[in-house]
């Protein structure tokens, strides 16, 4: 199937698939995939039916070789291959070149409602996914557009379609971060619905707005504040504590105090981007010195190579862990 020989000091090699469609499916339209593989892995590709040429640098070589035939493989299983798995999947094996793509993009978290599949992306975020099915409680520490928040929503939808809990809680902290909250218009509830925005926005995306709205008002699904946890008993509940970097050591202590039985929690956030007045002491670095060696919690970081957003968002962190020192940058 595969052919290479040496050329000054470039390499060749040959592959030949045995399905023309899935090869036209592979390539993309008007062969968008193949330009996206020869960027991320700097090679060049010649296609001519279900034949294709990959030359450059061995290494580029390689790893394109090994992205498209896992690829291909994966679209023969059903798995529909979107242009941004292309760089995801160059990404994962040039990080790590034995690492099977299939274990990580066949590993179905959640249909969306407009019928997405919401799978991992990386090493990390299918970690992390892991770690959420065994442990209680997991932490997700990492820069913005890493996946936590997402993927944990993600989870919690599907823990509840599954039954395997009564209800999603969904809480952040309101820090006020260069505007006060009592100088901004409207009741509480306008106030602190900015800071809870992203949860809803990923609950909209996954079960659609009608549906979200449908749970939000029977209860099924609530989504309030930090310091409306405060007395509670979380029990049969799927709890996701977002934006933690922003608690402070007692509201880190009350919320993992509030997980009752047959409850799991998900607490996220980016401890290069604390808000707290004066720069007080984060209760998500203070959870992760004390809480580490404990059976049941899971500890799971993120770096700027599991972003998945925009590529630009990969670049803008790399810039500002260069000039700065710091590890992430908050995207707005």
């Amino acid at each position: 199937m595969k052919s290479a020989s040496a050329l000054n000091t470039q390499t060749v090699q040959n592959l030949e698939f045995d399905d023309n469609e899935i090869a036209r499916v592979l390539y993309g339209d008007l062969n968008k995939n193949l330009r996206s593989v020869e960027q991320a892995a700097g090679v060049t590709l010649s296609a001519r039916g279900s034949q294709l040429q990959i030359r450059g640098p061995g290494h580029g070589v390689e790893l394109a070789a090994s992205a498209l035939l896992q690829l291909y493989s994966l679209i023969n299983k059903g798995y529909p291959v979107f242009s941004q798995d292309i760089a995801f999947g160059i990404k994962i094996l040039e990080s790590s070149p034995r690492t099977r793509l299939e274990e990580i993009f066949l590993d179905k978290v959640c249909i969306t409602s407009q019928k997405q599949v919401i799978t991992p992306k990386s090493i990390n975020q299918k970690l992390y996914i892991d770690a959420i099915r065994k442990s209680d409680i997991v932490f997700g520490i990492g820069p913005a557009g890493t996946g936590k928040t997402y993927l944990a929503v993600a989870m919690a939808v599907s823990a509840l379609a599954r039954e395997q809990v009564r209800s999603i809680i969904l809480t952040r902290p309101a820090v006020e971060a260069g505007e006060k909250l009592g100088f901004l218009p409207g009741d509480m509830a306008q106030k602190v619905d900015p800071y809870l925005r992203p949860l809803l926005d990923a609950l909209n995306d996954m079960l659609g707005k009608e549906k979200a709205r449908d749970f939000l008002e029977r209860g099924v699904i609530e989504v309030a504040p930090l310091a409306f946890m405060r007395g509670r008993t979380l029990n049969n509940a799927f709890v996701i504590l977002d934006e933690a970097q922003n608690t402070t050591r007692e509201q880190m202590k009350m919320f993992l105090t509030r997980i009752g039985f047959d409850s799991r929690a998900v607490v996220t956030g980016d401890i290069t981007q604390i808000d707290l007045p004066g720069r007080g002491s984060s209760g998500l670095v203070e959870a992760e010195r004390i809480l580490a060696d404990i059976n049941g919690i899971a500890f799971c970081r993120f770096s700027q190579s599991d972003v998945v957003r925009h590529p630009l968002v990969q670049k803008i962190i790399h810039a500002y862990e260069h000039k700065t020192g710091k590890e992430s940058v908050q995207a707005l």
